[in-house]
């Protein structure tokens, strides 16, 4: 079938073998299985033990500690006895990055170990071009395997498994010179030691194929999949979010690229990784493996969806809508509002449009001072009501002449049957809500095929409704709206929920910015921590934060070692990197601009960093005015 025509029309769970992890089956008929990592030294063995049982009282199924060398691979001995002695059965993991003698020694005592296949027998990439021939391409292959069959060979003589877990962050120059930096280049290089795996005659591993990027991460996962379904194979899937960074940022980010992808049935086993303590990680993974449980199996009619490329974004092209980047709307309930609640701020004693300011309020109220209040505020206001100066909203249940000869500036629509979409072009609407009340995604995917077979490019407003608490909220909605935006589907958001008015606005922008659509605020690239991290992140990254969190359209990276450090920040404009002890490294992009840099004078080397670049701006001046909005002012 053509990668452009595709039918995703059911949450039904793709079929993989299980892999037993210690106790704990992974794929197969078993549940989605929710995994963490320690962030304590593993050689410090009472705090790692500490750590793993209280993530597995918190729900955690399957624990992950750092082996960097084989002091931290002895120790997992001394971790896993001690677990066992305690009552604990959880199984343990060895994560493994450039040191194959470290796995080794460690499959000895752990239930799995972790190779990334960007590092294992490669070094850290240089990010040089390098040109192979077929001949040598091939002799670079036979050197993995020379490196990496004691490895497998000790894992079946020993009934362990593994995971080849590649991340975008750490490809190597290898992989990026013959395949690109790419979710291409992921997938082939986790294929390469898979190869090597089958070869002889090793099936017990599992597959990640991990980013910072929502998109990098969802189209790699996929092309993964299509590529296992071409070859036969059947491998369990392990999903993650690398750096998704902290609170409600990190949470949205991780629903959209692990839950897009639940909901399309992929995925037997994931981690949230927050830039927090690591049993704080559970409760989204639990949120998340419960919406795929209530969404398996739900879905629509088969059809055959035309237009969307699954490889790739490709935008749809459309008229103008409230914001080119992504429009945000929201619904007014309150007879009376708190211009802070609508992301306006004071600069010299008047209300100002702030970044994360709604182009649009759907008001509810009939009040008219309400609605002379919001003009004072140049907000755009739509309404069922007959107000004056209100753009119109309309519902798509009733079609007269008199309708269609009236102006409508947002058609919502909520009917799932096409006889009634094929009403829509005589309304002509500036633009549609679209709210659907079951099956989002899926019938989603059917109406923007419609819209695209008939040539219609109106812009649609995601306008879904939900019944949940805030914090299922921000799983879903995040879940269901992002995994539609990193298709290209959708123009903007419009939530209707009975979250608060504030929180319903960060969460309508916070999905869009982690969608990679509208950049409002800064970005922040930031690892979970793990025994590597030099320096307390939690406590960086907060003060980075207060300091930086008023730069929109700035991506920073914090990393706490080097390990996936320059790779995950080619995805970010600045990087503030530990490098050894007491040290740390910046980074432009993939360059290393300063090094060794000591941690007491790092914060404002980095803020010194950000105006030789021309994007510092002092907070009084990064208000943004309302030039964002391209149409419908009042």
């Amino acid at each position: 079938m053509d990668r452009y025509c595709v039918s995703h029309y059911q949450a039904k769970r793709f079929p993989t073998r299980e892999v037993m992890v210690g106790n704990i089956g992974v794929g197969g008929k078993n549940p989605v299985r929710i995994q963490s990592m320690t962030t304590s030294p593993t050689d410090d063995v009472q705090a790692t033990v500490e750590q793993v049982k209280r993530l597995a009282d918190a729900g955690c199924e399957i624990a992950r500690v750092t082996v960097q060398g084989k002091k931290e691979a002895r120790a997992c001995e001394k971790i896993k006895n001690t677990l066992l002695k305690e009552g604990y059965t959880i199984p343990l993991v060895a994560d493994i990055h450039f040191f194959p003698p470290a796995a080794m020694t460690v499959v000895e005592f752990v239930d799995k170990v972790r190779i990334n296949p960007g590092n294992y027998a490669d070094r850290r990439a240089q990010f040089k071009e390098i040109e192979y021939s077929d001949l040598t391409y091939a002799q670079e292959l036979e050197r993995i395997e020379e490196k990496f069959s004691p490895l497998v060979e000790k894992s079946i003589e020993l009934g362990r498994a593994m995971r080849i877990g590649a991340n975008h962050g750490s490809l190597s120059d290898r992989i990026m010179s013959r395949y690109g930096d790419s979710p291409l280049g992921m997938v082939e290089s986790a294929i390469e030691y898979a190869r090597i795996c089958r070869k002889l005659n090793y099936h017990n591993f599992i597959f990640s194929m991990k980013a910072s990027n929502t998109h990098v991460m969802i189209h790699a996962y996929r092309l993964l999949l299509a590529r296992m379904m071409e070859m036969g194979w059947d491998y369990p899937l392990h999903l993650g979010v690398t750096e998704a960074g902290e609170g409600e940022d990190g949470r949205i980010k991780s629903a959209i690229g692990i839950g897009a992808l639940l909901l399309d049935g992929i995925g037997d086993t994931v981690r949230v990784s927050l830039t927090e303590d690591p049993w704080y990680e559970i409760d989204p993974c639990q949120r998340l493996k419960l919406m795929a449980q209530k969404h398996e199996n739900s879905g629509i009619s088969e059809f055959i969806e035309f237009g969307r490329n699954f490889q790739e974004i490709e935008r749809r092209k459309t008229s103008s809508a409230l914001h080119k980047d992504g429009t945000v709307i929201l619904h007014l309930k309150e007879e009376q509002i708190n211009e802070e609640d609508l992301g306006f701020e004071q600069k010299k004693g008047k209300w100002v449009k702030g970044p994360l300011s709604p182009d649009a309020v759907v008001l509810k109220s009939k009040n008219p001072s309400l609605l002379e209040h919001l003009k004072t505020l140049k907000i755009p206001v739509l309404s069922k009501q007959r107000l004056s100066d209100a753009l119109r909203l309309d519902k798509q249940n009733l079609f007269s002449p008199q309708k269609i000869s009236l102006t409508i500036d947002l058609l919502e629509v909520t009917d799932l049957d096409e006889a009634l979409w094929a009403e829509i072009a005589k309304l002509k609407p500036k633009m549609i809500l679209w709210n659907p009340k079951e099956s989002r995604l899926h019938y989603s995917r059917k109406f923007f095929s419609f819209l695209k077979e008939n040539g219609w490019e109106i812009p649609v407003i995601l306008g879904f409704d939900y019944n949940l608490s805030d914090e299922d909220l921000i799983i879903q909605a995040s879940a269901e709206c992002g995994a539609l935006f990193c298709d290209g589907l959708g123009e903007g958001i419009a939530l209707d929920a009975s979250s608060d008015l504030n929180s319903l606005r960060k969460l309508s922008f916070g999905i869009l910015q982690g969608s990679r659509m509208r950049s409002s605020k800064t970005e922040f690239i930031s690892c979970p921590s793990c025994g590597r991290t030099l320096f307390d992140l939690q406590e960086v990254s907060r003060r980075i934060r207060e300091r930086t969190a008023h730069l929109p359209g700035v991506k920073i990276a914090i990393m706490g070692c080097i390990v996936n450090g320059p790779g995950e920040m080619a995805d970010a404009d600045f990087g503030y990197v530990g490098s050894k002890a007491g040290m740390v490294d910046l980074y432009v992009g993939k360059e290393r601009v300063r090094q060794n840099i000591p941690f007491d004078q790092a914060d404002d080397a980095l803020i010194d960093l950000l105006k030789e670049h021309g994007v510092w701006k002092e907070q009084e001046a990064s208000m943004h005015s309302d030039s964002s909005l391209l149409s419908f002012s009042l």
